[in-house]
């Protein structure tokens, strides 16, 4: 039977990554987000930006922002620039990355 993380059926393709969600060791738990990757140059690793509104309530309006996670990319994943992607969070994997990449959004 193959795994499910949130819904997310895992991918045909299978690695040997011990920080993969679907054939590692690694869980995820807490917050998932939909993002778009801005760079995946580093090995095993893609930048992904969420953008998001803020509420002003002093001028009764709302401002766009923008916030960037480092997130850890699969072998069996392994997402390109420009793909919506879902992470999800998981123990921190090296200083900055906290997430990992669960697949990409058609």
């Amino acid at each position: 039977m193959k795994k499910q993380i949130y819904g997310i059926k895992a991918p045909e393709k299978e690695c040997d990554d011990r920080n993969c969600p679907f054939h590692g060791t690694i869980s995820v738990r807490g917050r998932v987000f939909v993002g778009r990757v801005k760079s995946a140059k580093a090995r095993r690793t893609a930048i992904v930006e969420r953008e998001f509104k803020r509420k002003i309530p002093k001028y009764e309006r709302s401002e766009k922002r923008i916030s960037k996670f480092y997130a850890h990319n699969p072998d069996c994943i392994s997402a390109e620039e420009g793909d919506n992607v879902i992470i999800g969070e998981t123990r921190p994997i090296s200083k900055t990355k906290h997430f990992v990449i669960l697949g990409v959004k058609k």
